[in-house]
């Protein structure tokens, strides 16, 4: 019978139940393809193994025939084949695996393969928000937190803005419609910091009066 690993989630993507008043605005989780193309460089490793053929063939094809030249350049790139595809197998689990949420007060990003953490990032929190965004129309959202992150660089990658290992920034990576969703990220979040806080104090003489 099929087994959902998260099936103890109260709400998908969210370790427990949103408190009263909170509600989700957007959920979702990376474009496979996107984050096998982006993050792990499928492109480039793929390239690597086709110019270490392409050496190995020219170094030998004066030496022997042709087809031993071609044999001899072979083994690259079923090499390169395997590596690809353990890379793709890598980047589509991490995107079934992923859940970005977005709601009114908070950004949440259930994330990780074999060990699962879930980041809560209150927008109080949140200094600046930053895009990349493709032609095709995915992108990544980076948070630029006012703090350091709790969880390091490797234990988020792939889940953080590239090349900044120092001070990581949780990253919403290779998501589709990147627009629409920075603009709904966006919209939350200023609505939330103009909302006014209330707190409440116990009023003069109270605690007094209850003791009597």
């Amino acid at each position: 019978m099929p087994h959902d690993d998260f099936a103890f989630e109260p709400v998908k993507g969210l370790p427990e139940l949103p408190p009263e008043g909170e509600h989700l605005l957007w959920q979702g989780r990376p474009d496979a393809w996107a984050l096998i193309r982006d993050s792990l460089n499928l492109g480039w490793v793929a390239a690597y193994f086709v110019v270490l053929a392409l050496w190995r063939f020219i170094a030998v094809v004066d030496l022997m025939p042709l087809d031993k030249a071609v044999a001899a350049a072979l083994p690259f790139l079923i090499l390169g084949a395997i590596v690809c595809a353990l890379l793709a197998m890598v980047g589509w689990v991490q995107a079934r695996t992923t859940v970005y949420t977005i709601t009114n007060r908070r950004v949440a990003m259930r994330i990780g393969a074999a060990l699962t953490v879930t980041l809560n990032i209150p927008y109080s929190r949140i200094e600046s928000i930053d895009m990349d965004r493709r032609r095709n129309g995915t992108g990544t959202i980076a948070l630029r937190t006012t703090d350091r992150m709790p969880v390091g660089f490797i234990m988020c990658w792939p889940h953080v803005r590239p090349w900044h290992f120092s001070r990581p920034e949780p990253a919403l990576r290779c998501i589709a419609d990147a627009d629409g969703v920075a603009r709904i990220l966006a919209e939350a979040a200023e609505a939330q910091l103009a909302t006014p806080t209330v707190t409440r104090h116990p009023a003069p003489g109270s605690a007094a009066v209850a003791a009597e």
